[in-house]
């Protein structure tokens, strides 16, 4: 990774090399050329003693970092306010940023991928990070911003939280999961093929008139049908499986057999699409995606960026939660007993950064180590 060269205790970069770069006289790699910038590799780093700001250089120091948030990975320095929280909260908040939901592609309507999960409303955080900006987590964002309040309620004990009835009702954490589930219809040696229809009676393996209830003439479920666990969705019969099956027994006519595709016994939602193709043999392919929007309930997790998490304690109708002065009702009540023990100092920093955003209309800069000046913000919350 690219650092700045220090040589007896002396930067090599000097303001004249920063301004050519401004002015477009000198790009990255010609610094690279001039000895300025050096890639150092995992293994050399050992050897390297690198400063983090320019106050930490000493006569010893032989590297200093780009910027301060380098030390940290991609998701890590996507954390407001990173230097203000005790280190294993930011370890928790890295695995849990690679689980939370956001729009992960715009291709929804011909996505037929197995499984896919989408939050229904994301939203730029007014708290951001120059980091998001650069690898697009912006444009893409994986959360929304909840109005919080932190206050003691019998049902947010330990680390639960109370969510807001009407704010659920109005869309707040609300997500859609995506199942594909697939048929095809071989054409095999011998000239028999799979059949995509409703099994008939003398099928081997008929499940009944009732299971094949929800399947069109065509053999397919209907789009915005709703299902459940082991609902038929795709009829399909086929034939014999081995030659002896097919010798006709006592002049027995050879029998197909049900090969129906039914969806899995925790899955539900409504019949999203259906998507028909034929593969390069000409066997037909049938895709059918089921949609299942999940509504905020009681046992879901949610966390913050500071590495706060808990799962919902209880949801209460808008008129039993607590209000401020100006009418503000609150999305979301958390325990203050979660911020002394965890020092997630963070946490209430990109809150206070959060309502003066809101205040002046903008987004908020809360880089780890180079973040906006806390004491302009403090004016503005005056």
């Amino acid at each position: 990774r690219p650092l700045l060269v220090v040589e007896e205790g002396q930067l090599r970069l000097k303001p004249e090399h920063i301004d050519k770069l401004k002015s477009g006289e000198l790009t990255v790699d010609d610094l690279v050329a001039l000895g300025v910038i050096e890639y150092l590799d995992a293994e050399e780093e050992e050897n390297a003693l690198i400063a983090v700001n320019l106050d930490d250089i000493n006569p010893r120091t032989t590297h200093l970092e780009i910027s301060p948030l380098a030390i940290f990975g991609a998701i890590s320095s996507t954390i407001p306010f990173a230097e203000h929280n005790q280190s294993p909260r930011n370890t928790y908040e890295g695995a849990m940023a690679k689980q939370a939901l956001g729009y992960p592609t715009s291709s929804l309507p011909l996505n037929f991928s197995t499984t896919s999960h989408y939050l229904l409303y994301p939203q730029i955080p007014i708290t951001t990070t120059t980091t998001s900006e650069i690898i697009g987590l912006s444009k893409n964002p994986i959360g929304q911003n909840f109005i919080v309040a932190v206050l003691s309620h019998p049902y947010n004990m330990e680390d639960a939280l109370v969510l807001n009835k009407a704010s659920i009702e109005r869309g707040l954490g609300r997500s859609a999961t995506y199942f594909v589930y697939e048929a095809e219809a071989k054409l095999y040696p011998v000239g028999e093929k799979d059949r995509i229809q409703k099994p008939e009676s003398d099928v081997r393996g008929y499940k009944g008139e009732e299971a094949y209830v929800k399947l069109d003439e065509d053999g397919i479920v209907a789009p915005e049908t709703y299902v459940v666990g082991n609902d038929i969705i795709i009829g399909r019969t086929s034939p014999p499986r081995f030659l002896e099956e097919r010798v006709e027994v006592w002049g027995q006519p050879s029998y197909r057999r049900d090969t129906s595709v039914a969806v899995k016994s925790s899955h539900s939602g409504y019949v999203d699409k259906i998507l028909l193709t034929e593969d390069k043999e000409q066997n037909k392919i049938i895709k059918v995606r089921i949609r299942d929007t999940r509504i905020p309930e009681l046992g879901d997790k949610f966390a913050t960026r500071a590495g706060q998490k808990g799962v919902v304690g209880m949801i209460v109708p808008q008129e039993d939660m607590p209000f401020t002065e100006d009418g503000m009702v609150p999305d979301a009540l958390i325990n203050p007993h979660a911020i002394p023990s965890r020092m997630t100092v963070a946490h209430f920093l990109e809150s206070l950064f959060g309502i003066a955003g809101a205040l002046k209309g903008r987004q908020m800069f809360g880089d780890s180590f180079v973040h906006e000046n806390p004491e302009q913000v403090y004016e503005i919350l005056k």
